[in-house]
């Protein structure tokens, strides 16, 4: 087990002018598990880092102290373990028992021994496929167990975790928990939005200010009965208090798209599926199910491998007659707005704010989408240096800024507060009454609820869960 100490501790990042975080005081005791809370923005996926000795004098302007086991947090990394908010960030080899054996043998663990520890740490995070499964095969949730696995299997002293559960279903999500939940040699840190699930297995939570230092600090059960109404109105999700209801204006009207016996192997055989204006349809099931797979066939840019996805007019225009996937670039990019799963796939310049005026339909748009998500304050930085969460937001604002009639959405909500959640759940609300499609991926039940959703639920396939 391992403690943690700051004094004053700040950090920035090169080429910002404001802080990530700042003048944090904060001890953390063997084997305690704290949760990490505060709004978007406030430095928490930086402060992990911080922790993890991943933020090298180079990358920025340093203050205070931080110290892991009484040493600067780059001289233990051994101790240290972290799961980051994207699992693909760290998943560094092309089969999963390789990629869980990688700490291990970069440790000297004698190789008779590798074999069986990584077993044991795919098992206990419920990974659903054997050491030989590709990690290229696999989905965002699954990779997220995977990388908890790589995380564990050293048994590190600190624990580490960014979102943990985000990108996974119900049932993966749970498994998680109770896996964070038996683990009493390690000491924990999680950084999660929804912290509802986690407070029985927390000693403490700590809400970290923006403009730094530490808001409040203590058992969740009195931090939430204090400062819950405060800490919501700021952004934080407080366990008790539901966000708002966004229920439609009206029914759903004209037909959009239609998938007929729609199939991509593995993880697709004969759906059938019916997008229409003035309705959100949120596609939900387990890992694995297939769900990404069907966001992009939706959204034109993959090829069927058997049935057909076919637009009405009311969507195609000139391209009548023709699927989504054989239209120009540019025109599917008007019609139909994508959100991927993995933001950065989808980022094309250097600035935040030419991503956004990229291919949006209105400048004035763009400059409003900026303020509304919290974006204008990062309007020169890269995309690629942005939080999780600042990622998903700018992904979201991208596609709304060319103005689709129709918007296929992977996990929107990911990595949000509750105050960017409600920004984003209004402007989606919006576009729904004004007439437009929404198609979301997602795992999120406030979202779903919030909209009104209508949804299709894809159950994972035997043979891919086999395999």
């Amino acid at each position: 087990m391992s403690t943690v100490r700051l004094r004053g501790f700040g950090h920035r990042h090169a080429g910002r002018r404001r802080w990530a975080v700042r003048g944090v005081d904060l001890d953390i005791d063997h084997g305690e598990r704290v949760a990490l809370l505060g709004p978007s923005g406030a430095g928490k996926s930086t402060l992990l880092a911080a922790l993890a000795g991943l933020l090298p004098p180079e990358s920025g302007e340093r203050e205070g102290v931080i110290e892991v086991d009484g040493r600067d947090p780059r001289e233990a990394r051994d101790h240290v373990g972290i799961v980051f908010q994207d699992p693909q960030s760290q998943l560094v080899m092309e089969r999963a028992g390789d990629d869980v054996a990688f700490g291990l043998e970069n440790r000297g663990t004698p190789p008779d021994r590798i074999p069986e520890l990584v077993d044991a740490a795919l098992r206990r995070v419920g990974f659903p496929y054997g050491p030989g499964r590709a990690t290229s095969a696999l989905s965002g949730g699954e990779q997220q167990r995977l990388a908890i696995a790589g995380a564990l299997v050293t048994r590190p002293g600190l624990l580490l975790l960014d979102e943990p559960t985000a990108n996974l279903d119900p049932v993966g999500a749970a498994l998680v928990r109770e896996v964070l939940g038996g683990i009493e040699e390690t000491t924990q840190i999680v950084v999660e939005h929804r912290v509802a699930e986690l407070t029985g297995m927390l000693d403490r939570v700590v809400v970290l200010e923006p403009g730094g230092g530490i808001r409040a600090d203590g058992p969740p059960e009195r931090i939430f009965a204090r400062y819950g109404r405060e800490l919501a109105e700021d952004g934080v999700w407080v366990p008790g208090l539901p966000p708002s209801a966004h229920p439609a204006r009206t029914g759903p009207g004209e037909e959009l798209l239609r998938a007929e016996a729609l199939t991509y192997a593995p993880v697709l055989d004969g759906l059938e599926v019916t997008v229409r204006a003035a309705e959100a349809l949120a596609v939900v099931g387990p890992n694995g199910a297939g769900k990404s797979t069907l966001a992009l066939l939706l959204g034109g840019l993959l090829a069927p491998g058997g049935g057909r996805v076919a637009a009405t007019p009311a969507l195609a225009g000139a391209d009548a007659g023709k699927p989504p996937h054989k239209w120009r670039a540019r025109a599917l990019a008007h019609r139909i707005g994508s959100v991927f799963q993995n933001p950065e796939h989808q980022f094309v310049t250097p600035k935040v704010r030419d991503e956004l005026t990229l291919g949006a339909a209105d400048p004035a748009r763009a400059d409003e989408l900026l303020v509304r998500l919290r974006l204008d304050a990062l309007a020169e930085a890269n995309p690629h240096t942005l939080s999780g969460g600042e990622r998903r937001r700018l992904s979201v604002a991208t596609a709304l800024a060319a103005a689709p009639r129709l918007l296929v959405l992977d996990e929107p909500t990911f990595g949000q507060d509750r105050r960017t959640w409600s920004e984003l759940v209004g402007l989606l609300a919006a576009l729904r009454d004004d007439g437009h499609g929404i198609v979301a991926v997602t795992h999120d039940t406030d979202f779903r609820a919030a909209l009104g959703a209508r949804e299709l639920p894809l159950a994972a396939r035997e043979s891919v869960m086999s395999a």
